[in-house]
């Protein structure tokens, strides 16, 4: 990754302070950031598109970088996964408009440099903002790649505007399953109370189940949130967290995988383990869940027209693990 750790810069500043008498102080901690990454900076320009819903008026962020070779004409959206925003396509974006794709970044309501704002959350509103970004952009046709959460809300948006979408390409997705049929429900509420208890350790240890190699420069996301646990404003963070966490369970898009009409890419990190629910199911129900290997292999069938990439080795966001692979696949399938 190419985004400075904050915590570095601060290692440097430290570092070239006068040295204090003893006893010495404990080392500050750094700097709260703001519930929408206010002073985290952007690997490319931030724009704001701003919508009304439930009588809110809000601003929907996004990057729209123009292609840095000769433009093809096409447009590439990329949808973020929920324990990450935008910011974290840096290679993706760079690898699609260094081939001469158009590539527009949101950051969805209630993520990353977006209004959070306490509303019904769900893959329609958040498909049809999407759809809504592209239409004031001038974009009539797009391919769609999402990962994680992402690619539920890619699969919604495909069902939802097939006449828009030319190409699906799902990254290690959650939901090639429906978590209800195994995972108990729980009230938004309670969702609620655990994100109040989240702590930067947990949450990196969460993290680091993502990969098969953890590397030092996957802690930045940690440590974004650690700064955003020190905000004032993380109460209403922790409620959008809970409310989008309830999305996914109870909006599943598993049993309409067959309704699909665009072309699609599966692109699955064989040792990715991920579900919803993990904690509140016995261990062996726990071991039939997130089993993406044979998830992808029934999506793939499931899907008219699909393609399944299996890459060995690789946990759940190949775009970070593998970023070399998964841009071939990626730019291999568009060019077909």
């Amino acid at each position: 990754m190419s985004v400075r750790s904050p915590l570095l810069a601060l290692t440097a500043l430290l570092a070239s302070a006068p040295v204090l008498a003893q006893p010495t102080q404990p080392a500050r901690a750094a700097e709260p950031i703001g519930i929408a990454m206010e002073g985290f900076p952007s690997p490319y320009p931030v724009q704001f598109l701003p919508v009304t819903l439930e009588g809110q008026d809000l601003r929907m962020a996004y990057m729209d970088v123009k292609p840095t070779a000769r433009a093809n004409g096409r447009t590439v959206v990329l949808l973020h996964g929920k324990n990450f925003f935008g910011a974290y396509w840096q290679n993706t974006i760079r690898a699609l408009a260094g081939a001469g794709y158009r590539v527009v970044v949101p950051d969805q309501i209630g993520f990353g440099r977006s209004s959070k704002p306490d509303i019904h959350y769900s893959f329609h509103t958040l498909a049809s903002l999407t759809k809504q970004l592209l239409d004031s952009l001038g974009v009539k046709e797009t391919t769609v790649v999402g990962h994680s959460m992402g690619g539920m809300l890619a699969t919604r948006f495909a069902l939802m505007y097939p006449e828009s979408t030319t190409h699906l390409v799902l990254e290690n997705p959650i939901g090639l399953e429906d978590y209800r049929e195994k995972v108990p429900w729980q009230p938004t509420e309670a969702y609620y109370r655990e994100q109040l208890k989240a702590s930067e350790e947990g949450t990196r240890k969460y993290h680091q189940t993502y990969y098969v190699k953890w590397k030092p420069e996957y802690d930045v996301w940690i440590q974004l949130f650690a700064r955003q646990l020190q905000s004032a404003e993380y109460p209403r963070l922790a409620w959008v967290s809970a409310a989008t966490s309830q999305m996914i369970y109870e909006q599943p898009v598993s049993h309409e995988f067959p309704r699909v009409k665009p072309r699609a890419l599966l692109v699955i990190g064989q040792e990715d383990r991920t579900f919803i629910g993990r904690g509140k199911v016995p261990a062996d129900v726990a071991a039939t869940l997130g089993q993406y290997p044979q998830l992808g292999k029934a999506v793939a069938k499931a899907i008219p027209n699909a393609t399944l990439v299996e890459l060995p080795g690789v946990g759940h966001v190949p775009h970070f693990e593998a970023p070399d692979k998964f841009h071939a696949e990626l730019l291999g399938f568009l060019g077909k």
